[in-house]
């Protein structure tokens, strides 16, 4: 970010770092999500099929305070992926503290700059096999800029894991950017946050603010997370439409977005003709259905490659040779949250969705354990009567695939040697 409002916002994240984060915590967890989980990359850009023993090269523009940047250094490290990860940001503040998370760690993978994204050329480095960009974009004054030199260091065969704001469920959150923009217009950062606070406890119970139940980041961040939602000087929202136009200018495409069943319309509506109707739309035209029905999507996160990789670049379940794995979720709890009930009910913020399972999906997925590839489950399965026969099994795979994969908690990979 250069020019425009570039100084207004380091100013803002030099003083309020976000997301706030305290260095002393790593000790206790490793602050995990979408993008660039190691999993979700494998899976959704590298068709589970990258060998994570060769050299890694990877940008993180926007690093903030450092939660993707950690999470994707540590699950390098453990899968013993001689990594290089470059982290770039315009916060001193933010650098600082993400660094401190790397220091106490002990990850040596990552290097840190105080620059922006748009100024990529004057640091010299050399192309990269997997960019995340995670909250950034929406934050430029030239989102199409930002994305388009964020292109020209992506080594070809490589992918992008991005996430932006989407407008539906951040309903109220710019009539309040604007309204404190009219009322605090003469004060500095350290006056606008108090009179945030009391805009909000004043607003009528009518205002789209108020009754939109699905923001909390000025509750849960503190001081940090009401700026960032309700102060920042730069920020906008896509529609999924909007994002698809977006990538597809920077000569990229988008191979999957995150949760995917969130994005399947006929999931959320009954009517038999309607589901008909929806499951024949394609996308983009089918993710915009979906979006606009569910109405409370607050971001979008995407995995973007060549445009000639759009249908190839995500694994799917076509080879017995296939490791299925669950990602953040044991086999237990998975197997107590679906119960006796035929079915994987998800909560996406507000908008339930029910995924359909087979016969016998509880014993199916205890045979699933990270090392075992589908050909071994297909045997384990026959010899164990959980199915009839193989062709039962693929059916029934198709169908837990389908329900898991769309909660984005079953992936694939090839390579088996990982740890």
């Amino acid at each position: 970010m250069t020019g425009g409002k570039s100084a207004e916002v380091r100013a803002q994240y030099e003083a309020l770092p976000y997301p706030p984060r305290d260095p002393a915590d790593e000790a206790k967890r490793l602050v995990t999500g979408s993008p660039s989980h190691v999993l979700e990359i494998d899976h959704y850009v590298f068709a589970g099929r990258r060998d994570w023993t060769a050299p890694f090269r990877a940008l993180v523009a926007g690093c903030g305070t450092g939660d993707g940047a950690i999470m994707l250094g540590q699950q390098l490290a453990d899968l013993g992926c001689p990594a290089e990860i470059e982290c770039l940001d315009l916060s001193d503040a933010a650098l600082t503290i993400a660094k401190a998370r790397a220091e106490s760690r002990g990850l040596r993978s990552l290097r840190f700059h105080r620059v922006s994204l748009l100024e990529l050329d004057r640091l010299g480095l050399a192309s990269f096999d997997y960019i995340d960009c995670c909250g950034v974009l929406h934050h430029l004054d030239d989102p199409s800029a930002g994305l388009g030199a964020l292109r020209r260091v992506l080594k070809p065969g490589g992918g992008m894991g991005i996430m932006v704001y989407a407008p539906l469920g951040r309903a109220g959150v710019y009539e309040t950017q604007a309204l404190l923009r009219l009322a605090g217009r003469d004060l500095k950062l350290e006056e606008r946050l108090p009179l945030a606070r009391r805009l909000i406890a004043a607003l009528p119970p009518t205002h789209p603010f108020k009754r939109n139940t699905m923001l909390g980041d000025h509750e849960r961040l503190g001081d940090a997370g009401l700026a960032d939602l309700l102060l920042h000087p730069c920020d906008r929202a896509y529609t999924v439409s909007e994002l698809a136009a977006l990538v597809e200018g920077a000569g990229l495409a988008i191979s999957a977005l995150i949760e995917p069943a969130r994005y399947r319309p006929e999931l959320l509506v009954t009517e038999p003709d309607l589901v008909e109707r929806l499951r024949a739309l394609e996308p983009p035209d089918s993710w915009a259905a979906a979006e606009l029905l569910g109405a409370t999507l607050k971001r979008h996160i995407a995995y973007l490659v060549e445009p000639e990789r759009r249908t190839s670049a995500a694994a799917r379940p076509r080879s017995r040779d296939a490791v299925p794995v669950l990602k953040d979720v044991s086999v237990t709890e998975l197997r107590r949250t679906i119960g006796t009930a035929g079915a994987l009910v998800l909560n996406f913020d507000g908008a339930k969705v029910r995924l359909a399972l087979p016969p016998n999906a509880a014993r199916l997925i205890a045979l699933i354990d990270g090392r075992r590839n589908l050909g071994e489950i297909e045997d384990r399965a026959v010899a164990d009567r959980l199915v009839p026969d193989r062709a039962a099994f693929h059916a029934a795979f198709a169908t837990l695939y389908d329900a898991l994969n769309g909660a984005n908690i079953l992936l694939l990979r090839y390579f088996r040697s990982r740890k």
